[in-house]
């Protein structure tokens, strides 16, 4: 697993090396993972259209002959639901009503009763062996959730929180319906607030997912390993694309970017450096704590006035 996480890494920083991205770019790129997580989101429920009747809901508005309302509601929800967790992606915490809206812009047209309201009704999970969470329970099994989160955001590496993130929710199941796809979403906007491009399971692996899922019940390293392998596949597509529509970048990883940013502003803080590299702080400071783990660089001073330095060997 740790070598798939470095591949991980590897890749991301690929992509990095081809920011900043101009505005028209971020839009299409954006607007790319819009059509492709909620046609591929939706259509492991059994949503009926095709990744292009998709793009004509959400894009264009328009309904498409033959195809349930139902199946036209969820596209249109789940476009609403991914923009507002891009809103989210530098909110510092995360809280209970975010996850809630979340819910609430992909429901809404479906049963605006149920929207972004936990369930008050004990449902079973049919191919699984697990019980969800009492109805009893779900309230404060979620605002556990929304600790954890915020407590292991900084901790943990971003592919991993991400499948914690999805596994617990969806484990909780709080509300009647729309689970799978918020749990998603969820898994989703951990990769984006730590600056990684958002992962896409198709459904040809929906009985895949489905099977490493249930066995996480007990042991979630099976349901680990595949989250990695479908942040690995959506990092490879765009890298592609990047490199199919765009002049090569120069390779320097972010940790030598780093390096040389305190070199030459030395006693520079954390905030400064995310600012002039153009990543999240939490990003910032996860490779920050990773080159002082090994001794490449060091903090001087107090907690809010201190930086970092380059140590006395790599000077």
């Amino acid at each position: 697993m740790q070598q798939k996480l470095k591949e991980c890494d590897k890749l991301q920083q690929s992509l990095w090396a081809y920011h900043p991205l101009s505005n028209e770019t971020l839009k299409s790129l954006r607007d790319y993972y819009r059509v492709g997580l909620t046609f591929t989101s939706n259509a492991i429920e059994g949503n009926s259209l095709t990744e292009s009747e998709t793009k004509v809901v959400i894009e264009d508005g328009l309904t498409v002959e033959g195809k349930p309302l139902k199946d036209l509601y969820e596209a249109s929800g789940h476009a609403a639901a991914f923009d507002f967790v891009y809103s989210l992606a530098k909110t510092i915490p995360l809280d209970e009503d975010d996850l809630l809206k979340i819910h609430a812009l992909f429901y809404d047209k479906i049963d605006s009763s149920l929207a972004g309201k936990y369930r008050k009704v004990p449902v079973f999970i049919s191919g699984s062996k697990y019980a969800v969470a009492p109805v009893d329970k779900i309230q404060q099994r979620m605002e556990k959730l929304i600790d954890w989160y915020n407590n292991n955001e900084s901790k943990i590496h971003p592919v991993l929180l991400a499948a914690q993130f999805h596994k617990r929710f969806v484990f909780i199941h709080p509300f009647v319906d729309g689970n799978g796809r918020l749990a998603r979403l969820l898994m989703n906007l951990a990769l984006i607030r730590n600056d990684y491009n958002i992962a896409i399971i198709p459904q040809i692996l929906r009985s895949e997912y489905i099977s490493v899922l249930e066995l996480a019940h007990s042991d979630d390293t099976a349901f680990c390993s595949f989250i990695a392998d479908r942040v690995i596949a959506t990092q490879m597509d765009i890298l592609r694309l990047f490199r199919e529509s765009m002049p090569q970048p120069e390779k320097m990883s972010f940790e030598d970017l780093l390096k040389a940013t305190i070199s030459v502003n030395p006693g520079i803080n954390a905030p400064s450096l995310a600012l002039k590299l153009s990543r999240s702080l939490r990003t910032t400071q996860r490779y920050l704590h990773n080159l002082s783990h090994d001794g490449v660089i060091e903090f001087r001073g107090v907690a809010k006035k201190g930086g970092y330095y380059l140590t006395p060997t790599q000077a």
